[in-house]
């Protein structure tokens, strides 16, 4: 598996030089700026394994403090100010000097992600000042990018406190989960039988929800081990399909799609991580893969990254609502429990309660949102883990993809297909909220 890069040996910048006041020279920036710091977050997030709940967390702060900035300085794109929850007024300071507002964005969105991730201070840092570097390569003059700085410092300041305020920092603060041992509920799965992820997720601040139960999905099959019951059918259907049953296109579509950070295999004696993305994060580089079809301009691509962040996040709060509250057992588990002992679903089990599937929440409200942006019949080319070795897909639709993220959970075997169908309606009802708030 090809090991992602993570400080590239040279900074590949479309800008186009253009004259502006006072005689100085400043840079017309492009969606492939934005979409390069989304890119060096997703290696620094496998860098550090972030998990994928706290992964949207930090796309949706780190877009935001772009997005404040070109809101501040673009009529055409709205401030977030009574638009999300609690989000503060913020007013351009005085006296700020020449600075250039596209550069502003970019600094921001690498001030924010190297405070927010644990390994952004070094390496988000070092990306920041090889994007500098080649401004200044390209003659943009030092008063400018102090004073694009010094507001990028400024706005990311606010973001943060905002950030900040959303409690997630007093998950550390909670008694530790246990599984509870009750028959039919969640257990740590081989090989590395890790602890549970984020329990306590859903009490973060959402976005534009009003809370994490708003879209409270229905209630899952309930646990029997009766042969007769539907439970038990849903064990063997997994069982069964996910096991010896599949395709080779199903195989292909599941590793697709596998995107989780968690993933481990033996080596010997030592369990070794394997370089994967969350599924918000391939879920960016699609919207990325889109505004770089359609050429869309600065703004509008910090807004369709602000926008898929919000949606995001917002979807995993219901969703780890739903995971915590149903608390239900992964297929794995209850295979090897109660038909064979030595059944392996293709795909590695993720260590958190099986119901609802994540992926099929976070896709439609992916899905949803793109959408909105793109139109409902656009093909696009998914190349986002050619990085890892995964060949690229093509699709004719978001909708297309959020449904074959959905169905890969069960083809992986990591979920039953209650979790999968009630995943997407939650997500679809997320997403239409978010494109809502923000129209």
């Amino acid at each position: 598996m090809k090991k992602i890069n993570f400080i590239s040996a040279t900074w590949v910048i479309c800008l186009v030089i253009s004259g502006c006041h006072h005689h100085q020279k400043k840079i017309s920036l492009s969606n492939r700026d934005i979409a390069k710091v989304i890119h060096q977050m997703s290696d620094v997030m496998i860098h550090d394994v972030t998990n994928p709940p706290l992964a949207a967390r930090f796309f949706a702060y780190t877009c935001l403090s772009g997005y404040e900035i070109v809101s501040e300085n673009d009529k055409h794109v709205k401030s977030m100010h009574g638009v999300l929850n609690e989000y503060p007024s913020i007013s351009i300071p005085e006296k700020l000097g020449n600075y250039d507002f596209q550069l502003s964005a970019v600094l921001a969105m690498y001030k924010t992600a190297e405070k927010l991730q644990p390994s952004g201070s070094t390496l988000m840092a070092i990306n920041e000042q090889r994007f500098i570097d080649s401004c200044q390569k390209l003659g943009v003059d030092r008063e400018t990018i102090d004073s694009s700085q010094h507001y990028a410092q400024l706005i990311s300041k606010k973001i943060l406190a905002y950030a900040k305020s959303d409690h997630y920092n007093r998950i550390s603060n909670y008694r530790r989960y246990s599984p509870t041992g009750v028959p039919g509920s969640w257990a740590p799965t081989a090989p590395s039988y890790m602890v549970p992820v984020e329990p306590y997720f859903n009490t973060v601040r959402p976005l534009s929800i009003d809370s994490a139960g708003q879209f409270v999905p229905d209630a899952p099959v309930p646990f029997s081990t009766s042969k007769g019951s539907a439970f038990y059918k849903y064990i063997l259907l997994s069982y069964h399909k996910s096991g010896n049953g599949l395709t080779q296109e199903e195989r292909d579509i599941a590793n697709f799609w596998d995107c989780n950070p968690f993933a481990v295999q033996n080596n010997g004696h030592m369990l070794v991580g394997l370089k994967k993305i969350s599924p918000g994060a391939h879920w960016m580089g699609i919207a990325n893969i889109a505004c770089a079809k359609t050429k869309a301009g600065f703004s509008q691509t910090i807004r369709v990254n602000t926008v898929e962040a919000i949606g995001l996040l917002d979807a995993f709060i219901c969703c780890w609502d739903d995971k915590y509250r149903t608390n239900r057992i992964r297929p794995e588990t209850a295979i090897r429990q109660y038909i064979d002992p030595n059944w392996k679903p293709l795909l590695q089990t993720p260590p958190f309660p099986e119901y609802i599937s994540g992926h099929s929440v976070v896709s439609a409200t992916s899905s949803t949102i793109l959408t909105y942006f793109f139109g409902g019949n656009f093909s696009y080319t998914d190349n986002v883990e050619q990085d890892f070795g995964i060949p690229t897909r093509h699709f004719s639709s978001f909708q297309q993809a959020a449904n074959e993220a959905g169905i890969s959970r069960f083809w992986g075997g990591i979920h039953f297909m209650d979790a999968i169908n009630h995943g997407l309606i939650q997500g679809h009802q997320v997403g239409e909220w978010v494109v809502d708030k923000v129209r």
